[in-house]
């Protein structure tokens, strides 16, 4: 299968911002440590106010889905998600295609 790509942007609650940043460097840990196959994964701070993005890019479908699965997300996700302010946007990035 092909290379699953995707930014997701998020709002953090007001007041919670240490506690967001302080997960997810967590699970950046644990993904780059344990996830051979998530090629990129990184947390951004945006310009406007308690804005946030993850870019995430797998190898495979098979590889998001194990990334969704895995026992760091299991742990520190409800944490992630309790932090935000509303629903987080994802936009899947889709490599041109080859000439």
């Amino acid at each position: 299968m092909s290379r699953v790509t995707f930014v997701s942007r998020m709002t953090v609650k007001e007041g919670r911002e240490a506690d967001f940043v302080r997960l997810c460097k967590q699970l950046t840990e644990k993904v780059h440590a344990s996830e051979p196959d998530t090629l990129y994964y990184e947390f951004f701070r945006l310009r406007e106010p308690r804005r946030y993005a993850v870019i995430e890019s797998f190898a495979s479908q098979e590889a998001e889905e194990a990334h969704m699965n895995s026992a760091a997300l299991a742990e520190l996700g409800p944490g992630i998600i309790d932090c935000l302010d509303g629903e987080y946007v994802r936009e899947y990035l889709d490599p041109f295609e080859a000439p």
